[in-house]
């Protein structure tokens, strides 16, 4: 994978990147609900939802990295939540992941200062467990974490 770039998503791969996330919901067997329009609407809106880099080998997306700022008063300082990283079966196993999110830091590093990276990965997912671990990422002992969504979620924001 000598040949693949990582480079930020711009407004025409947005379709590439749709393809890139919903092959990794296939992959975890989870619901892919982000159509296309939301996801223009999340990155273009008033304030952006995301940023996201690809992996290119050519015309073909290889990777992608999906992330948002996040803030923590323990740490004084932002981070990067990173949703959703992906990589092809082609490529697993080149490092490509590990490029995929030090692309990722960088990038949030310069837009918002970002120090550190925080991610969710599933119980169910020995291999990405290992991954993660093998790159320094380790459980955040006493914290669990917890959502809110759907009709509590609109219940929630309708009481402000």
């Amino acid at each position: 994978m000598d040949d693949v770039t990582i480079r930020p998503v711009d407004e025409a791969d947005l379709p590439m990147l749709d393809r890139a996330l919903r092959t990794l919901s296939d992959d975890l067997g989870d619901t892919h609900r982000a159509t296309l329009d939301a996801l223009r609407k999340a990155w273009f809106g008033p304030c952006p939802a995301f940023h996201a880099m690809l992996a290119l080998s050519g015309d073909t997306a290889q990777g992608a990295a999906m992330f948002s700022p996040v803030f923590s008063t323990v740490r004084g300082m932002p981070g990067l939540y990173v949703s959703d990283l992906w990589v092809s079966d082609a490529a697993r196993g080149s490092g490509l992941g590990r490029r995929l999110l030090a692309a990722a830091s960088a990038r949030a590093g310069a837009l918002w200062g970002a120090g550190y990276l925080r991610l969710d990965v599933y119980d169910s997912s020995p291999e990405a467990i290992g991954f993660y671990t093998k790159l320094g990422l380790a459980p955040m002992e006493g914290q669990r974490t917890l959502a809110l969504s759907g009709a509590g979620f609109d219940k929630l924001k309708g009481e402000a």
